[in-house]
Parts: C-alpha cells; structure tokens; sequence
C-alpha cells in the first residue's frame, strides 16, 4: 500500500480527531474539577489541528 502525503494527512486527521474526542470525553466524565477543563481545552485544540490538516490536504 503506497501512502503518498495525502494519506498520510488523513491518517494524521482521523488520530487527531480520536485523541480530541477521548480528551473531551475525559475532561467531561472523569475529572469533575479544574482539571477537566483543561482536558477539555487541550480536545479542542486538537479537533483545531485535524482541522488545519483536513484543510492541507491536496494542498501540499
């Protein structure tokens, strides 16, 4: 299977956007304090990257 940049973008998109949900989903239901609220910010900012590479796609 030959992965050229654009797969490999995809592949980065779809890791990214399973460590932002699991990242939210921890923030939300294990850590009821502070803590969660950071989990949850970094979740969005990986949704934010996946989006930037969704977007580099077929650009590069």
């Amino acid at each position: 299977m030959a992965m050229n940049k654009n797969t490999i973008l995809a592949w980065a998109t779809y890791i990214m956007i399973f460590t932002g949900i699991s990242l939210i989903a921890l923030g939300a239901f294990r850590y009821n304090e502070v803590a969660g609220w950071g989990f949850a910010a970094v979740g969005v900012g990986f949704f934010a990257n996946a989006w930037v590479f969704n977007a580099l796609k077929g650009r590069v």
